[in-house]
């Protein structure tokens, strides 16, 4: 079933504040995860990490929910990585677009997983679950993450080992970036976790933090306040623990309109 903006009901109007995009590919992982591409507006400006509201022309008031922007500011294209829940109100029918389709996209970007938000820092920690890695996707493509941090620890925790495909395929394309390419190779580490099959590295981030395996497999030292920062994106129940475990290695939170050393992504759900 496609969804385009000429078969939308008649009443329905682009309202302002809005971009009309069209769907360039789309890539399925799983029975529940999802990747596709958009064109970009000439105009439209974001910075790696943010995200922003996105919809479909499928009702005469539509849908819109918060994406984080996979693709790096630089891209010429913009990459959302999705979940697909069988009754959700946008992507029951979001799982369903093609390449030709149309996305509605509201024109201001915003979010706190930007490299603005944190102090300087030697090591930036990345922590996502599921769909959370999409704004990393974004900032591990973008040169300047690699210009503020020595070295990038993207952690990446899902349930099944083939929901790990996204990352495995995005941290391997970057060896040929022509932007990052080289800086990925010796600054960027890929952890990765299950919690639900066996695979070479099994737990949640945090107990694995709290146990201290974490930082063994990685072979580095456990969190600092000198030298380390984080950024967290997932479920709220996630967020909530992660925070906590951060916190407990002394780092605070931070804000665009105040810079510390941890940030976290509210608005993302799923």
């Amino acid at each position: 079933m496609s969804v385009k903006v000429e078969k939308a009901p008649e009443k329905f109007e682009i309202p302002k504040g809005l971009f009309v995009e069209t769907v360039t590919s789309v890539q399925h992982y799983t029975e529940s995860l999802f990747k596709f591409r958009i064109t970009r507006p000439a105009s439209f400006r974001f910075r790696s990490g943010e995200f922003v509201m996105i919809g479909l022309p499928n009702a005469e008031k539509p849908v819109f929910r918060a994406y984080s922007i996979a693709s790096p500011s630089w891209d010429e294209e913009i990459e959302f990585y999705s979940i697909k829940v069988p009754d959700g109100p946008l992507t029951q029918h979001l799982q369903k677009v093609r390449a030709g389709d149309s996305i509605l996209m509201r024109k201001k970007p915003t979010g706190t997983l930007v490299n603005d938000a944190l102090l300087p820092g030697k090591r930036l920690y990345m922590f996502a679950t599921g769909t959370g890695i999409a704004p990393f996707a974004s900032l591990i493509r973008d040169p300047d993450t690699y210009e503020k941090f020595d070295q990038l620890i993207l952690c990446h925790t899902c349930r099944q080992v083939a929901e790990l495909r996204y990352g495995h395929e995005l941290v391997a394309a970057l060896k040929d970036d022509p932007l990052v390419g080289d800086l990925a190779v010796q600054r960027l580490i890929h952890y990765t976790t299950v919690t639900r099959e066996d695979f070479p590295f099994q737990g949640r981030q945090t107990d694995l933090m709290a146990s201290g395996k974490l930082f063994d497999d990685l072979g580095l030292p456990p969190l600092s306040v000198a030298d380390d920062r984080a950024m967290i994106c997932g479920s709220m129940d996630m967020l909530r623990d992660t925070k906590a475990a951060l916190e407990g290695f002394g780092l605070q939170e931070g804000s665009n309109s105040k810079p510390a050393t941890f940030v976290v992504e509210r608005a993302f759900v799923g």
